[in-house]
This record gives C-alpha cells, sequence and structure tokens, in this order.
C-alpha cells in the first residue's frame, strides 16, 4: 500500500494535477447543487476533456468530481427539499427540519463534513483490499474473467431502480451495442449497416454523453418551469459545525463503512446505502434525538454512507474492472480511453497510476472539507438561477466535447440518437446505466469467453474444471435463482397494480 503511494506521488503533485482536482470538486458540486444533473453528469461532459490530459491529471478531475458531486446533492435536498442527486434524497429526512428550524448553515457544514470524512475513511479501505483483491485476481485466466463479467452483467443489471425485467433489458441493449465493430478474431465487421464509421463500433463517450447529459435535457425541458427562480434564504460560512459533527463521532464511522461495504456490492448504490445508514443510526439512536424532525445524526449518517460508498464502488472497479454504479462505469471508460485497463495489471504493470488515482481520491475529499465551507454562500446563489441558463449550457458543453474527441460529425449523429433514445426509455421507466455497464463488460465477457473455449478441450467443462471461475459462476447461479424467485413473487404484485391503474 505505501509504495502505491510512493509511486504513485510524483505523478500527483504536479501543478496539474493537483489544480484539477481540486477544480473538479468545485465543478461536482457545482453539479451536484443543482437538481437533475449529478456527478455522473459531470463525468460524462468531462470525459472529451479528460482524453487529451494526462492519465492521473485526467483521472484526479473526473474522481474529484464524483466525489464533489456525490456531497453537492445534500445542499438542494437541505434548502429547496429537492435533493439534487439520488444520493441526496435520504438527507430530507432530517436536512430539511433543520433548515425549517434556522439551522441551515449548521445543516450545510455537517452534510460537507461527514460527506469528505466518510470519503477519507472509504479511501482508507480502497487502499487496503484494492490490491489485495488485485493480488488475488492475477490468478484469473479467460475463464475467471468472462465469469466474473457475467456475475458483474447481472448484479448490475438487476439491482436498478424500478423494474428487474427493465434493468435486464437495457443490460442486453448494451450487450448488442458492444457487439457493433470488427470481430477480433476474424476481423470480420459485425451489424456496422455498411459505414465505415461503425467499423470500430461507436465510441462510448457519444453514446454516454446522448443518453445521460442530452436525454436530461429533454426531460428538463419537458418538464417546464424553465423560468422559475427558487427563494434561498441567505448563506453565510460557518465553521461551527467542525464543533457539532464531534458528537456523532461513531455514527460518522459507521455510516462511512456501511457506505464503503455497500459500494462495493456492484449496483447497490449510494441512495441505497444512504437509506440504510439512515435506519441503523435512527435504530441505534436514543429517542430524545428527534429522528425525522432535525436530527443532525441523520444528515450525519446520510451524507457520510453516500460518499463513502464512492470510495467503496472503486473496490471493485480498480481492482477487478467490475463498476459499482454507473459512475464508476464511466471512470472505467476513461481508463480505457487514457489506454490502461483496471484489474490486476493496473497494479502489476502500472502501479504509478494506481497510487495517484488513490492519491487524488484522498486529496479530493480533503478539498471537498475546504471547499464545501467556504463555498456555500456561492452555491446557495447557484439554486436561484432558472433552468433556461443552465440547460443551454449543458448542451453546448455537450456538442463541443463530444466533438472535440474525434473532429467527427459522426459522432454528434450518435449522441443526438442516443440522446433521444435515453429520453424515450427514460419516458418508460427504464434505467439508463445497465447500457454503460454492457457496453464496458459486454466485450470482455465475450472476448473472454471465446479464449476460453479455444483453450479447452471440453467445451464449457473449463468453467467448472478451474476452482475460481466454478466458484464464481456458483454464486451467480445463486443469484440467478434470487432473481427468479423475486419475479415470481413479484409477478402478482405487478399485475394487480396494472389492474388498479386501467
Amino acid at each position: 500500500m505505501l509504495d502505491l503511494l510512493i509511486q504513485g506521488a510524483p505523478l500527483f503533485f504536479t501543478w496539474q494535477a493537483v489544480l484539477l482536482t481540486a477544480a473538479g470538486i468545485v465543478a461536482g458540486l457545482f453539479i451536484g447543487v443543482l437538481p437533475g444533473l449529478g456527478p455522473l453528469m459531470g463525468i460524462v461532459l468531462m470525459l472529451p476533456v479528460a482524453f487529451h490530459l494526462p492519465p492521473i491529471p485526467a483521472m484526479g478531475m473526473l474522481i474529484a468530481i464524483y466525489v464533489g458531486g456525490s456531497a453537492g446533492g445534500s445542499i438542494s435536498a437541505i434548502l429547496l427539499r429537492i435533493p439534487g442527486t439520488p444520493l441526496a434524497a435520504a438527507t430530507l429526512f432530517d436536512g430539511y427540519p433543520m433548515a425549517q428550524k434556522g439551522r441551515s448553515q449548521d445543516a450545510i457544514g455537517l452534510s460537507i463534513i461527514a460527506s469528505s470524512l466518510g470519503g477519507l475513511l472509504a479511501g482508507c479501505v480502497l487502499l487496503f483490499f484494492s490490491p489485495l483483491l488485485a493480488a488475488f485476481a492475477l490468478r484469473f485466466g479467460p475463464p475467471e474473467y468472462a465469469a466474473m463479467a457475467l456475475f458483474g452483467l447481472l448484479t448490475i443489471a438487476i439491482v436498478s431502480e424500478g423494474s428487474t425485467i427493465k434493468g435486464m433489458v437495457t443490460g442486453a441493449f448494451g450487450l448488442a451495442i458492444a457487439t457493433m465493430g470488427t470481430d477480433e478474431f476474424t476481423n470480420a465487421y459485425r451489424f456496422t449497416f455498411g459505414n465505415f464509421n461503425l467499423t470500430s463500433g461507436p465510441h462510448i463517450v457519444p453514446v454516454v454523453v446522448g443518453l445521460f447529459a442530452l436525454s436530461e435535457v429533454f426531460v428538463q425541458i419537458e418538464g417546464g418551469d424553465l423560468t422559475a427562480s427558487p427563494k434561498i434564504q441567505r448563506l453565510r460560512v460557518s465553521f461551527r459545525a467542525l464543533r457539532l459533527i464531534l458528537a456523532h463521532k461513531v455514527n460518522l464511522v459507521r455510516s462511512a463503512l456501511i457506505g464503503t461495504f455497500m459500494g462495493a456490492i456492484p449496483g447497490a448504490g449510494g441512495d441505497v446505502s444512504a437509506f440504510v445508514s439512515y435506519a441503523v443510526a435512527r435504530r441505534l439512536a436514543g429517542p430524545d434525538e428527534g429522528y425525522g424532525e432535525g436530527a443532525e445524526g441523520g444528515v450525519v449518517a446520510t451524507e457520510a454512507a453516500n460518499n463513502g460508498c464512492c470510495g467503496g464502488a472503486l473496490i471493485p472497479a480498480l481492482s477487478l474492472g467490475i463498476p459499482g454504479d454507473a459512475s464508476t462505469a464511466v471512470l472505467l471508460a476513461a481508463l480505457f480511453l487514457l489506454g490502461f485497463f483496471p484489474g490486476p495489471e493496473l497494479f502489476q504493470y502500472n502501479a504509478d497510476i494506481a497510487g495517484g488515482i488513490f492519491i487524488a481520491y484522498l486529496i479530493g475529499n480533503v478539498v471537498l472539507l475546504i471547499a464545501g465551507i467556504v463555498l456555500v454562500p456561492f452555491f446557495g446563489s447557484v439554486l436561484k438561477l432558472p433552468k433556461a441558463w443552465l440547460l443551454p449550457a449543458v448542451i453546448l458543453l455537450s456538442t463541443m466535447g463530444t466533438y472535440a474527441l474525434q473532429n467527427s460529425v459522426f459522432d454528434l449523429w450518435v449522441m443526438l440518437v442516443f440522446g433521444a433514445v435515453g429520453y424515450l426509455l427514460r419516458r418508460a421507466n427504464y434505467p439508463l446505466p445497465p447500457i454503460i455497464i454492457g457496453m464496458i463488460l459486454g466485450s470482455v465477457l465475450e472476448n473472454n469467453l471465446r479464449r476460453s473455449l479455444l483453450i479447452s478441450r471440453d467445451g464449457l467443462q473449463i468453467f467448472i474444471d478451474r476452482p475460481i471461475s466454478a466458484t464464481i459462476l456458483g454464486m451467480t447461479g445463486v443469484l440467478l435463482v434470487y432473481v427468479v424467485i423475486t419475479l415470481i413473487r413479484g409477478a402478482p404484485k405487478a399485475a394487480k397494480d396494472e389492474e388498479s391503474s386501467d
């Protein structure tokens, strides 16, 4: 662990990497504050920029946006009762009542400090467990990677908001996109439709920008109220929360560890960990703490968990190449674009890059503590901006970034098409993250499956003969049984809901 930090330090401690990491925190806070955007949107918008930067400054900026965006959603949740991101939904329970009692500055201060310290605790866990997992993964061959990709696909596709079946459908759509382009084994063109621009498949950047950024713009326009400006009470910098947080240190550590654990489970997500942490904190709290009525512990629990989830999600992403959530899926895509492959190879051959990423995550949380408190008055003013000013800026950044990636008009068409696809899927309540997961893990699954079959003399027997792949497939089988049982139990309820809606 110490060797990783020593090797990564020269790459990170340059003016470019430190400045971009700090800027990423500020940008992430700004994006997280604005309802409907969130860290994923920020990462997507800056992905084309990162493509033209050195690896550590690029990853430092993107990870900082991830960290800052995950924390920023609590500010709008506390002030407006509108969570800037789904991660901050549980913060409404006590954050908004605190603001109603005139303690908005305390609530925001507690949320920022809890997010920062929760992220730092998760970073320590990340630093400890990621190299261990990566060292274990050195024993992986094609069968193990194929089994792990299958497990990751199934896990992320089913743990989706809304319907399990809809999550699996969009995951399968992502798998279908991954098959487009040139076959790696035969050099044959697949699903290119005679278009030379598709011989390498659609570039992941315009796909991601279209699915998330452009579709969000369409949804916001459809929602209306583009010129409305909410009324926000005047805020000022306050360091009182630094003293208040000491009374909740046990709650802070417990919630951060819960968030880290939940984040390390692919697909669980920060919103789930925040609600779990809040439920545990409320159950263990005394009756006089007033949870649900403006309890400080409620804000600490939810915010420590959702930023702890960021570090947890990076554990399987960096160690095994399995993204923990949609944001880490895009971070993995950024690593691929920069020429590095997550997993044991990253730690074996590019230990300095892995160390630089760890340092960027840790320093980003430190910057979050400072910038989050100091910039509170500014973010209160940002919330007064109408959507009519913000949405054109999102469209402009999306268009410029996508075109600058390859100077390709075709990429703009891909962005527009997937923007329309993302909008239609949102209207039908289909989750979008499994599409990106399918695109990333689809090629991993296909290539390693085919390599395994070429190595094997007994067909699929190779997956059972090897203990690690057999264990992973056994876990996948258990998960599949759980999915089937869940679907069977949920079928009567779904039919009843459909009848009542008719």
